[in-house]
């Protein structure tokens, strides 16, 4: 009802700004506000998602089982990038993609039941396969819905995609407040926490102990029956989602924005197959890989290494759900935010900021200690990462919507391919490796991925500045050719 009723409203804004588009395109009245039943949806689905992750690493210690699933989850959706998005896309539709690889969601839910590498393993690889196919739908969708609302109300193609993307980024992170309060609230019935000591807290932070016996009052596994109430609630909401998205969301159909001239050039099913890897012969692709593959090491850091070493090991298990709601209710507030202000600020100073604000917090890992007397410290850095990440998230997605207008699925299906390899890199390593190690990894790639970016927009000013193509281009109309290598 929540995610319905944002939608209804939000929407009947826009309706009310521009009546007469919408009398002129009444296709739009169902593209629009469906584009935002995409978002709720997803987000209504990815609820138990968000909350599972930044968990399994201080719930399913024992062995390394919950990062190693995490681990695995990401390297199968490494394989489902280059392979699964523009064929289940061409062949299902956004509508129906997005179905269908939500239930991937809940075997994943079904799984951590009873967490063991007989279940957590398979429903991590079924969750990775599905994984792709549901961010490249989601992201075909708002861009097609972005680009025809721009064309037929005569609006800049680029602010609408960024607007867009910063609603669904509102919804979504929105999704992971609710999900980790529900987290926090049940497992806190069970939690024992008590004093901790000084020598615990000697392998608690950034120069971590690399044991799983840190804070051993309250990082202790609750109990079965608290486990089973909360994968249900997950469980429920995924079941829900699916029959949401089936009744509800308007199909739409990647070639709306096609002529009838490249309708007729039916792809082959090989060059489908073969489309997210041809489309890395576009050098901006390539420039945006360290980009792209930050964004899985930013979020691998938090949801793994400063919950597990900063969180569980100072404060508890139940602890780890108010870190996230602080980083999903601010992320959330700067999605909608910065995908309304991109328009006057431009996406080089938001990607800037980020830049700064990640640097910042990462410096105050490297150098803090951690203490339970310092609660303030704790959820400040995660709360700042927030704002960072809703510009990684918001302006990247957006940035390849605009780029790679033509190609979207293909483009998209990449950018969930190198986020992935982020993701699986920052997981395979995070058992082996001290805090202070993947701290400067995380850095150093920061550093790498904002020299490539910069490339990129030198790259596009170059091309044509000032010329009547780069303003079309621009406006979202058909776009120069690209770049190669």
């Amino acid at each position: 009802m929540f995610w319905s009723f944002l939608s209804d409203f939000y929407f009947s804004l826009l309706l009310t700004q521009d009546s007469r588009v919408y009398r002129d395109c009444p296709h739009l009245t169902v593209l629009v506000p469906g584009c935002l039943q995409a978002c709720c949806m997803a987000a209504t689905m990815v609820l138990h998602g968000q909350t599972a992750q930044p968990l399994q690493s201080s719930l399913n210690a024992e062995e390394g089982l919950g990062v190693a699933s995490l681990s695995v989850l990401f390297a199968a959706l490494t394989l489902s990038s280059m392979f699964l998005p523009p064929i289940i896309i061409k062949k299902l539709g956004c509508k129906w993609t997005i179905a269908v690889s939500m239930c991937c969601y809940v075997t994943y839910s079904l799984g951590n039941f009873y967490a063991s590498w007989y279940t957590l393993i398979p429903t991590s690889v079924i969750l990775g396969l599905g994984g792709a196919p549901l961010w490249s739908a989601k992201c075909t969708y708002l861009t097609i819905a972005g680009t025809s609302y721009a064309e037929k109300a005569g609006k800049n193609a680029k602010d609408i995609i960024n607007q867009y993307f910063g609603i669904f980024f509102l919804v979504f992170q929105t999704s992971g407040v609710w999900g980790n309060l529900i987290s926090s609230l049940i497992l806190s019935q069970s939690s024992n926490q008590g004093e901790i000591s000084e020598e615990d807290l000697e392998c608690c932070g950034a120069y971590d102990c690399l044991t799983d016996a840190t804070n051993s009052t309250g990082s202790e596994r609750p109990s079965d029956s608290l486990i089973y109430t909360l994968v249900g609630v997950y469980t429920a909401s995924g079941v829900l989602a699916v029959l949401l998205v089936i009744i509800f969301l308007d199909q739409i159909k990647s070639d709306q924005t096609q002529t009838e001239k490249e309708k007729l050039k039916a792809s082959s099913f090989w060059s489908t197959f073969l489309a997210t890897f041809r489309h890395l012969k576009d050098k901006r692709q390539c420039l945006l890989i360290p980009l792209t593959m930050y964004s899985g090491f930013e979020q691998a850091f938090l949801a793994g290494d400063y919950s597990k070493s900063f969180i569980t090991c100072v404060l508890g298990i139940h602890y780890v759900g108010y870190m996230m709601i602080c980083f999903a209710a601010i992320n959330s507030l700067c999605s909608l935010l910065f995908g309304k202000i991109s328009q006057f600020t431009g996406r080089k100073l938001l990607f800037a900021l980020a830049a700064i604000l990640n640097t910042g917090c990462i410096i105050t890992v490297l150098l803090w200690k951690p203490d339970p007397k310092q609660l303030a410290v704790l959820f400040i850095i995660p709360g700042l990462w927030g704002v960072s990440d809703a510009v990684w998230q918001t302006q990247t997605n957006a940035l390849y919507g605009i780029l790679f207008e033509k190609n979207k699925e293909a483009a998209f299906a990449n950018y969930r391919l190198w986020e992935s390899v982020g993701f699986v890199i920052a997981f395979a390593y995070s058992t082996k490796l001290q805090v202070y190690i993947k701290t400067y990894i995380v850095l150093s790639v920061l550093v790498l991925s904002m020299v490539t970016y910069g490339a990129v927009e030198y790259l596009e000013a170059k091309s044509s500045p000032g010329t009547p193509a780069a303003a079309k281009k621009e406006n979202g109309g058909p776009h120069s050719q690209e770049t190669h290598m």
